[in-house]
């Protein structure tokens, strides 16, 4: 099967690169050719600031040119440090256009964590928020003092050049590269333990948007607008909003971190398109709409249910939209959704009940999965043809299988493709046990694949509870169960051992009550709670049903994508 990227590509090939895949410069360079007078960065801070593909392009020309005046080599490595803004995307684009290796580095690291990676990655160069500087300065001034380059991204020091200040005394074209170059080093959130390093080539990135943005999964053009509120460090926003763009030719809208009020404004004023979250702000998202119904009393709360399966059955057997249009007047409009058109979750599972309320609304609204050490996109589900209870089909250009199955021919999935890592940076260890003998990655996930390749997962390997009965139970699955009752704030499902000697595990709930729900009624906690448990024992097995429960006063620490550290909890 001929595909989409091919004939994309193919007018491409053998004047603006060479090979089977562009890098993310030359992705540029002809994406720039097509568009040079649409939108291409915007932000409302609050007022609309917006660079067009021609004007980011000469600004790209400026910062490449300094940098590579300054003593920038190919393949030298340039941290990032800051929150999402045009200056984080114009810097991740410039290195890539002077021939480094970008290193984006989490914004919540403490400073002594980012002073370690900078040391470890071999940084020369850094752009950061003035924030970040002054810390480092103040914690590892000898690290700044080791650099060849010092820029900030946001905020302003006339000791530190800003990027959108940077004046070459000559303008150089982009160094030359080719798909095979080390494109990024990024280091995982790390949800049990240090992060590690996957090095990323052009390749593995180009390739993996590439697929992701084929008709079949994301049917995504120029007229489209995204919207850059997850960590661009993270892969995940990185690959699925930002170098999406660079491909495709959008116009990519930066949010200011999950702060719903600017995030709606956000929404509304740039109407955006594509927007891509996680299941903590998507369950919120929901949970403030189905308030909202109940609000309006039982006889309406049933009719406005009854519409949603009506759409929901249209939807998914006919592909009709019938009352999307009602759906938009009465609540999507409210949230900045009216000019949507796919919704995508991913950076953590996702309950089938959410993924299936939101399509009822008349929303294509999809699950992905994928690991940073994948670039991060493995599956997809198909706009027209999703599973609710599926993470996505495998993408075409990945070989994906599931090993050591046990008798319910659930295993780990093991996956081989143009989108996985060559191994961690300067870790020999861990990237010999990344791969099996046969030279598969291995995920670390449970799970199985349908007779059509979709992934059902199950769990991480390394959570696995194991009972007195011998059974595996999934922490994931249990916490699914969670997401959308508003007591809960956080919940964390682990095993137990009742007996000191016997190695058996029982269930515990770790729960972080809501501290929205419950202000002003907090004696009421213990009791509400209880209820929670009973009503989700009901649903359970025996050997899955929670037998101890601790009830937490403080939140347990999360990545940047709201993923909780099991490692950190108590």
């Amino acid at each position: 099967m001929e595909h989409m990227w091919n004939e994309k590509l193919a007018d491409y090939r053998g004047t603006f690169f060479e090979g089977e895949w562009p890098t993310i410069t030359q992705a540029f360079l002809i994406t720039h050719s097509k568009f040079p007078d649409k939108p291409c960065f915007t932000t409302f801070s609050p007022d609309r600031i917006s660079y067009t593909f021609d004007e980011i392009y000469q600004r790209l020309l400026k910062i490449s040119s300094y940098l590579r005046e300054h003593g920038l080599k190919k393949g030298d490595k340039v941290v990032i440090n800051g929150k999402n803004s045009i200056e984080w995307a114009l810097s991740y684009l410039a290195i890539n256009f002077a021939g480094g290796v970008v290193v984006p580095l989490d914004n919540q690291l403490h400073t002594q964590r980012i002073v370690q990676l900078c040391q470890f990655s071999d940084a020369s160069f850094i752009f950061a928020d003035k924030n970040v500087l002054l810390s480092i300065e103040k914690e590892a001034p000898k690290l700044l003092s080791s650099m060849q380059g010092i820029f900030t991204l946001q905020g302003k020091d006339e000791r530190f050049p800003s990027i959108m200040n940077l004046e070459p005394s000559a303008i150089m074209t982009p160094e030359e590269g080719n798909e095979n170059d080390i494109a990024a080093i990024l280091f995982t959130s790390g949800t049990t333990g240090m992060e590690k390093g996957a090095i990323l080539t052009q390749k593995n990135i180009v390739s993996d948007a590439f697929q992701a943005c084929e008709p079949e999964f994301l049917p995504v053009d120029e007229t489209d607008v995204l919207y850059a509120l997850l960590p661009l460090h993270h892969s995940y926003c990185c690959t699925a909003v930002l170098i999406e763009t660079v491909l495709i030719g959008c116009e990519c809208v930066f949010g200011h971190g999950i702060v719903i009020s600017k995030m709606i404004n956000d929404l509304k004023q740039g109407q955006i398109t594509f927007f891509m979250g996680i299941p903590l702000l998507f369950n919120k998202l929901l949970s403030g709409m189905m308030k909202e119904i109940r609000k309006k009393g039982p006889l309406v709360n049933a009719y406005i249910h009854t519409l949603m399966w009506i759409n929901g059955f249209f939807k998914k057997y006919f592909r009709k939209n019938p009352l999307r249009p009602y759906f938009n007047k009465i609540l999507l409009s409210k949230i900045g959704f009216a000019h949507n058109r796919i919704l995508i979750c991913g950076a953590g599972p996702l309950s089938p009940k959410v993924f299936r309320q939101y399509q009822q609304l008349g929303l294509d609204f999809i699950q992905g999965y994928g690991l940073t050490e994948t670039s991060p996109i493995i599956a997809l589900n198909p706009t027209q043809h999703f599973k609710v209870k599926s993470v996505g089909k495998i993408l075409p250009l990945v070989d994906a299988k599931i090993i050591d199955k046990d008798e319910r021919n659930i295993g780990e999935l093991v996956v081989k493709g143009p989108i996985t890592t060559s191994g961690y940076y300067k870790d020999p260890k861990n990237t010999e046990t990344l791969f099996t003998e046969d030279g598969y990655l291995r995920t670390g996930d449970l799970g199985y694949l349908d007779k059509e390749n979709y992934l059902y997962l199950m769990g991480r390997a390394k959570n696995i509870i194991v009972t007195e009965g011998g059974k595996n139970v999934f922490p994931e699955e249990i916490e699914d169960m969670f997401q959308l009752q508003p007591e809960i704030e956080q919940v964390l499902i682990r095993g137990y051992q009742a007996k000191k000697d016997y190695p058996a595990e029982c269930i515990e709930a770790v729960i972080y009550p809501s501290p929205e729900y419950f202000k002003g009624k907090e004696n009421t906690i213990d009791s509400a709670i209880a209820s929670v448990i009973s009503s989700v024992n009901k649903e359970l097995s025996g050997y899955k049903k929670i037998g101890k429960v601790t009830i937490i006063d403080k939140p347990m620490v999360t990545t940047s994508t709201r993923k909780i550290k099991r490692n950190l909890v108590n």
